[in-house]
């Protein structure tokens, strides 16, 4: 029983866990990820701001599927692309530049 028992709460405490990180759909598609309607969105010069403040300097920002999508400079000197929340600016994701 103790034993069924144990089993039960891990299944539990794994799934919770799976449903508290949300699934990306595709590729750096935050559209049907993010759902944040326009007009909460941050201007692009404020998210250029949020985004330079978490460390990058950005050189070129574009609105793309549902978040900010970035090219900058990270810390490092490399050349990054990467995607920032609409409404708070916060990094989601980087990946190397490779153009």
């Amino acid at each position: 029983m103790k034993k069924l028992l144990a089993a039960s709460v891990l299944a539990l405490s794994v799934a919770a866990s799976a449903a508290a990180v949300p699934a990306l759909a595709g590729d750096d598609d935050y559209a049907g990820v993010l759902n944040v309607p326009r007009d909460q969105w941050m201007t692009t010069s404020a998210a250029v701001q949020k985004i330079e403040a978490q460390g990058y300097k950005v050189h070129e920002i574009e609105v793309d599927d549902g978040a900010f999508e970035f090219e900058a400079t990270n810390s490092s000197g490399q050349r990054i692309e990467g995607h920032a929340h609409p409404a708070t600016g916060e990094v989601l994701s980087t990946r190397p530049d490779n153009d």
